[in-house]
């Protein structure tokens, strides 16, 4: 990094540091769920230092090798914890800043390989040598000064945790490290259970040069497995118990606490008749992991990081405890799209569906929970708007991408009544 990018990071950090004052940001529903919350951390850490199983109730949610590291950590440098925050959300924003950087390296050798498919006069579509520059920048720029991201890190979440623990997934993806990859994939899963999805980009970039791809399919999959059951192992070996996995793992698949959010269960499931919960919970459940899962792979099989970005998009919109901390993640990773952007269609529209709702959130809370002036209808109606706007700027990167592969193969020239015409992309 130059100089004047490691006075952003330092600017980042400055600020979210100084967020944290605002004590507020951390009680807000669209920053702390159950999962994330700084107040459960902290009710763990007291229980498990005087001796009590922190899992025997229904407030924390951390695998215990988090929960022990935060004692630690609590008993040894307690005031300086929201630094530790700050820290970590800043190593997340290097670690992408660096994936972009091999990821646009990687592209510059793919196409020297492919440039004989690309039609003539499509230069504009490729990844330019300048995109070494540009695009991690623009990377690391929109995880820092994110809003979103500044208040999950403001209100002392452990979706910085989860952040960065994808980040280094993703990092070591691009790397080719199987091992580091897989222990950091199977950890974040074994915590927030969604990032499972992930196994299928890894598997396609750690097979693309195997001769027996099944076999070598099998192999990760035995390898991320076995990944799983060590850490849960350890976790079993820290607290001589297996309530952890209850209290962690089916606690967000049954999903017990019908606390507000901004993602969809909680409206659907208060209103639930109670002997068809199980289905529904099954569908939702299916519709946040592997409902996407093998189209989208069968799809962007050549783009893996592409699959990534999308599948944690989706499982930021579909989780049962969605935060903004989670939207702020795979925001931050569009700008590698940054030559699909010429193609996508709806960029005002999500823009306004997430100024709109973000902004319209805090309001319809304060009238609904304080004033009782409104009922959860409108709090719920902004939370399906803004999972709206989500979905139109997926699908809309997808389409773009779809678009932008076409037209480097085909061309930028159509035919309008048997005369030449040229595509104008802005």
């Amino acid at each position: 990094m130059d100089k004047s990018l490691l006075l952003l990071v330092a600017l980042g950090g400055v600020t979210r540091y100084y967020l944290q004052n605002f004590h507020w940001i951390g009680e807000r529903v669209e920053v702390s769920t159950p999962i994330n919350s700084f107040k459960r951390v902290q009710e763990g850490v007291y229980l498990y230092e005087n001796g009590i199983d922190p899992y025997l109730g229904d407030v924390v949610h951390e695998l215990p090798v988090i929960l022990v590291l935060l004692v630690r950590i609590f008993n040894s440098i307690s005031n300086f914890v929201p630094l530790l925050y700050v820290l970590i959300d800043l190593m997340t924003a290097t670690l992408l800043y660096k994936m972009a950087q091999q990821f646009v390296r990687s592209k510059l050798t793919e196409q020297k390989f492919e440039s004989s498919e690309y039609a003539v006069g499509t230069e504009e579509l490729q990844v330019q040598a300048t995109d070494m520059n540009v695009v991690p920048r623009c990377v690391i720029l929109a995880y820092l000064f994110n809003p979103l991201s500044l208040l999950s890190c403001a209100g002392l979440t452990s979706t910085v945790f989860s952040n960065f623990l994808i980040a280094l997934t993703l990092y070591f993806l691009v790397k080719r490290h199987l091992l580091p990859c897989i222990v950091c994939l199977a950890l974040e899963t074994m915590r927030n259970l969604y990032p499972i999805v992930l196994i299928a980009p890894v598997i396609l970039v750690f097979t693309q040069r195997s001769k027996n791809t099944f076999t070598s399919s099998i192999s990760i999959l035995a390898l991320f497995a076995s990944a799983c059951f060590a850490i849960t192992g350890f976790n079993y070996a820290l607290i001589n118990s297996w309530s952890f996995l209850d209290a962690t793992l089916g606690f967000i698949f049954f999903y017990r606490d019908l606390q507000p959010n901004i993602g969809l269960f909680w409206y659907f499931f208060t209103e639930m008749f109670e002997h068809f919960r199980t289905m529904f919970l099954i569908t939702f459940q299916m519709n946040a992991t592997v409902l996407y899962l093998v189209p989208l792979s069968l799809k962007l099989r050549k783009e893996p990081l592409l699959l990534a970005t999308v599948l944690i998009a989706l499982m930021s919109i579909f989780r049962s405890y969605p935060s903004v901390g989670d939207v702020s993640f795979y925001l931050a990773l569009l700008p590698l799209w940054r030559r699909c952007w010429k193609f996508m269609a709806h960029n005002f529209v999500v823009f306004c569906f997430f100024v709109v709702t973000l902004s319209m959130m805090p309001a319809l809370w304060q009238l609904w929970i304080y004033s009782g002036s409104a009922n959860a209808n409108f709090y719920f109606g902004t939370t399906l708007a803004f999972s709206t706007g989500q979905i139109f700027l997926v699908t809309d990167l997808l389409f773009a991408h779809v678009k932008r592969d076409f037209c480097l193969r085909n061309g930028l020239k159509v035919y309008v009544d048997g005369k030449e015409a040229k595509i104008i992309l802005e």
